[in-house]
């Protein structure tokens, strides 16, 4: 009952929030969406395709740095499948990719002990939140007038209030901070382990004799994602002329909605317009371009995933 929960309550979740959103428009409205992504130029959207694709075999063969640090020798040709599989498995059970990668490639690698093939994903994942954190730091710091103009009205016009109230918050973080150093709730011990981890794993990755190649394809993999986003938004008229802080911003608003429910069912669409909003995209193409978006990162998910499920087994047939 509990798994069960696990992965029907997100897509249940994201269901929701997409149909209480569309809710809002009117049927005139309805239709200029769906009008808007009839006439996108899907060539832009095939491009996102094949960006997406190539990140996909970027991904694996960065792997194959972490698993020879291990001293492990496996086909270039497994890892890209079994990476296909595990977005796959992560678009019907969330976190279930991570696992399903790792099993996969040791069944048809024998000399590869799953602890340490899983133990490789994970510093691979904290490599991944390292990036998106760093794509977080750029668009706050592209993006320093919007915030202050949001910020502004809501802040004291005294510049001694602001000042009082800056150091009070200083302070509380402070306490915040030093009760979080010795406290031994299961919460915060949690918070403090996986934060520790993340430094660990930056650590193992700055040791591997490969470093600067894996740290190139990383960037380069996160390149491929924010380039996949924004040549989307270069098939709607209205979109095309969004400059990096736009697709920054609606590119996290996206990565964002990904970890609420399964491969961002339901909330991706409606993030990501809300994001474009603030730049003076209306709510019907942000609609659509959310819409397009997400449906054609879920075709490339189902269909590359489906043909490394029957493509694996064909390979490794002896």
């Amino acid at each position: 009952m509990k798994k069960a929960l696990k992965i029907i309550l997100p897509l249940l979740i994201g269901a929701a929030i997409l149909y209480f959103y569309l809710s809002g428009f009117t049927n005139q409205q309805l239709d200029a969406i769906f009008k808007a992504i009839k006439n996108a130029d899907f060539k832009w959207l095939f491009l996102s395709l094949f960006l997406g694709l190539l990140s996909h075999i970027i991904r694996a063969y960065r792997w194959d740095y972490l698993l020879e640090t291990l001293h492990y020798h496996p086909r270039k040709t497994n890892l890209v499948l079994t990476v296909g599989l595990s977005y796959l498995l992560n678009l019907v059970i969330p976190r279930a990719g991570e696992v399903g990668r790792a099993a996969s490639l040791v069944k048809y690698e024998k000399d590869i002990q799953f602890e340490k093939a899983f133990g490789t994903i994970v510093a691979e994942r904290i490599a991944d939140i390292i990036f998106l954190a760093l794509f977080i730091f750029l668009a706050l710091f592209l993006q320093f007038d919007l915030i202050y103009e949001l910020l502004a009205p809501k802040l004291p016009k005294n510049p001694i209030w602001l000042t009082g109230e800056l150091l009070i918050f200083i302070f509380v973080i402070w306490l915040f901070l030093k009760w979080t150093y010795t406290s031994q709730n299961i919460i915060i011990l949690k918070i403090k382990d996986f934060i520790t981890g993340l430094l660990q794993g930056m650590h193992s990755i700055l040791k591997m004799p490969h470093k600067w190649w894996f740290i190139i394809q990383t960037t380069l993999i996160w390149f491929l994602y924010v380039a996949m986003f924004w040549v989307v938004l270069l098939a709607f008229p209205e979109t095309k002329h969004l400059g990096l802080d736009a697709v920054l911003v609606a590119f996290i608003a996206g990565s964002i909605a990904m970890v609420i429910s399964n491969g961002g069912f339901g909330v991706y669409p409606v993030f990501v317009a809300e994001a474009l909003l603030l730049y003076g995209v209306s709510k019907e193409t942000g609609a659509a371009f959310g819409l397009l978006m997400w449906a054609a990162q879920t075709l490339l998910v189902i269909v590359f995933g489906l043909f490394c499920v029957i493509a694996l087994p064909l390979f490794n047939k002896r």
